[in-house]
């Protein structure tokens, strides 16, 4: 009731401030430079399943204050970007000896800023050059970037649904987290009426929860893609191919995978992985009801350090937006669909095959951040209802399992330091159910300057999270989160 109590306090705080302030953003220029900023703060309040040892409950505030200078010419841009990340309150208790580890992503932030329970630094976010030629548009220098974002539909049930279920399941800048990441290299970009292409070299930045962004990891990808929208009639469709190479190069870390610690820690061999796969999203406009089909897969080949590196991974999802009156209201979207991503059967053999998630922002999948794509089984179920323009309410039903016994559970999202792989893996002793996840999120835009968001998860571990919290199979997850723009 304590935690009930604050989230409630910051919630009113939070709306009067809003309605105090009340204006749209002004756009301050001053010589053709323009300046813009945001803060985003948001309280967390964890509630890990239960460990034998350590305080799994725990409430901190994470904070990012960004800021920009721009200018934009006909055929020339610049843009320098400031962030600065404040985490306050991070827990000193929250991490476990052995597979029980990390409880949430308090004590991941805890742990990757030198184990302080408080950590603030000023970084560059953004800082590139941009060039309009007519053989297409050249970024170079410090950028943030999401494969899957390369265009924007017109239609919007598309564009929800690339934002929302598309964007950054393989290369994400991972803005939930109060730090995030970005990309140091060339953006290259071809727009033409009916289609477009997309090259980016980068090497990935530190930062998601480090809070000091300034640096490299070392590792690096290139990427490219094709996206053709197109429109007949009732039907509006988006595609895209795409092509990912990955390489990482760090002999000094050890991999995370389900073979013995013990030959893991001789592995110092690279991690060089191609994929390739692509994504097709269908809206069908008719009077009764829109209708969505949305598809999404990759299949991966390279080397896994001295393995063999095959696996796979797809999505398939529907959606249905009935128009009758009585709906007129709420005007719900009901969705569902399922995905599954393989996992590795065999820890002794020469082939590694684990799907490996590359550097996304998971958490617009797992909005409960305790498991990502890698060896995981997915049924998902949706409602959202838009009551009001400023206003909408969305709830999710994931059932997660793994796909392979074999194999670990994971969690993580990428490098996001040079000591640490990115991912951590528990294994579960055969066990293969994982949890049910039930979830409720609200979203209210204050005024333009002005949004909130409410969230609460509730996972209820089956099997696999059992065998290694006996204790307690059970977790939580509230926030309270305020984004001003000025």
């Amino acid at each position: 009731m304590y935690i009930v109590r604050i989230l409630c306090f910051l919630v009113m705080a939070q709306v009067a401030f809003a309605q105090t302030n009340a204006v749209t953003p002004k756009v301050r220029k001053f010589k053709g430079i323009t300046f813009t900023g945001s803060l985003r703060t948001r309280v967390e309040t964890w509630d890990w399943f239960e460990p034998s040892s350590g305080d799994p409950n725990y409430t901190f505030s994470g904070s990012t204050l960004r800021f920009s200078l721009s200018q934009a010419k006909e055929n020339f841009s610049w843009n320098t970007e400031f962030a600065v990340p404040i985490l306050l309150g991070l827990p000193g208790n929250a991490v476990a000896p052995g597979a029980q580890g990390a409880m949430g992503v308090g004590a991941n932030y805890f742990t990757a800023n030198k184990r302080n329970n408080n950590a603030v630094m000023l970084f560059p976010k953004q800082a590139w050059l941009q060039w309009k030629t007519a053989a297409g548009q050249f970024r170079v220098g410090r950028v943030e970037f999401a494969d899957g974002s390369e265009t924007a539909p017109k239609n919007a049930t598309l564009a929800a649904l690339k934002m929302t279920r598309i964007n950054m399941r393989l290369i994400g800048h991972f803005g939930w987290t109060h730090v995030g990441r970005s990309f140091d290299g060339l953006l290259y970009t071809k727009t033409r009426a009916k289609d477009q292409f997309t090259f980016l070299g980068a090497i990935p930045t530190r930062g998601v929860f480090q809070a000091d962004g300034w640096g490299w990891n070392q590792t690096a990808l290139g990427y490219a893609s094709y996206t053709k929208p197109w429109t007949k009639g009732i039907h509006t469709a988006d595609t895209r191919l795409f092509a990912l190479y990955y390489q990482d190069w760090r002999s000094n870390v050890v991999k995370t995978d389900n073979r013995p610690a013990a030959i893991r820690a001789r592995d110092a061999a690279n991690v060089a992985i191609t994929t390739i796969g692509g994504h097709s999203i269908h809206a069908f406009e008719t009077k009764p009801a829109t209708f969505d089909v949305l598809f999404w897969g990759a299949v991966q080949g390279g080397r896994w350090g001295v393995q063999n590196h095959r696996a796979y991974s797809f999505t398939a999802e529907s959606g249905l937006q009935p128009k009758a009156k009585s709906m007129a209201k709420l005007k719900p979207w009901i969705r569902g669909g399922f995905g599954q991503s393989n996992g590795d059967s065999n820890p002794n053999d020469t082939t590694h095959g684990t799907f490996f998630q590359v550097l996304p922002t998971p958490r617009p999948f797992a909005r409960f951040p305790f498991f990502n794509m890698m060896n995981n089984r997915d049924i998902y179920a949706g409602l959202t209802v838009r009551p009001h323009a400023r206003f909408s309410i969305s709830s999710e039903y994931h059932g997660l399992s793994l796909t392979q016994r074999n194999d670990l559970w994971y969690l993580g999202g990428g490098v996001f330091q040079p000591w640490s792989f990115g991912y951590i893996g528990r294994a579960t002793g055969g066990a293969k159910s994982l949890a049910n996840l039930y979830d409720a999120s609200v979203d209210v835009k204050l005024n333009s300057a002005v949004s909130l968001n409410l969230y609460y998860g509730r996972a209820q571990g089956l099997a696999a999270i059992q065998t290694i919290y006996p204790k307690g199979r059970s977790g939580n997850l509230a926030y309270v989160e305020l984004m001003y723009k000025f």
